[in-house]
């Protein structure tokens, strides 16, 4: 079971790898936003949650090395403000909401989700193409109606959720590394 899981691991890692210029468009767009004081917002259930809120606690805190915080949300972080929207909306507004009350036309939007069908990331998704943000996903295989409602995806091509989350979250620090660099100076913009 183990070596069977790292197989699959090593096989999704090598065809992420095709997801490079992705994640550096990506980092370029990011840096434009939160230098001109823009925000990024994310969301994802379970373990995409976990993975959604790593990446904003990277851009507000640190990755590699010091350098001024970012305005990164993470929609479900804020339990009674979430609890709140789920109980007098139901579960499909409850990023959506999120997304209206926190979103700016300019700003981002990273949704995760492993299988792409998640019905309230795909409404946030929806939503912030609707008030002028970009919205990219982070999916397992494609197709699936998250990458479909999205500026751009990365759809992972595995099937384990397990593998999908920790490609995801191979993704996350990829695009914090080349932000950093980005906003360090490290690369040229």
């Amino acid at each position: 079971m183990i070596e069977e899981h790292f197989t699959a691991l090593g096989t999704a890692a090598r065809r992420a790898r095709g997801a490079a210029p992705t994640v550096r468009r990506w980092a370029h767009s990011l840096v434009d936003v939160l230098e001109g004081g823009g925000r990024l917002l994310t969301c994802g259930n379970g373990g995409s949650a976990a993975e959604a809120q790593h990446l904003s606690g990277e851009l507000a805190g640190r990755f590699l090395r010091d350098r001024k915080p970012y305005a990164a949300i993470p929609l479900h972080a804020d339990t009674s403000a979430f609890t709140a929207i789920l109980n007098d909306y139901g579960e499909q507004e409850v990023f959506a909401r999120g997304v209206r009350a926190h979103g700016r036309a300019g700003d981002v939007l990273i949704a995760l989700s492993t299988s792409g069908r998640s019905h309230n990331v795909i409404a946030a998704a929806k939503t912030a193409m609707e008030i002028g943000m970009r919205a990219w996903a982070m999916t397992g295989p494609a197709p699936n109606s998250l990458a479909a409602s999205c500026d751009d995806a990365i759809a992972v091509d595995a099937t384990g959720v397990a593998t999908i989350q920790e490609i995801h979250l191979a993704l996350v620090h990829a695009l914090c590394a080349e932000f950093d660099a980005l906003t360090i100076g490290e690369v040229e913009p």
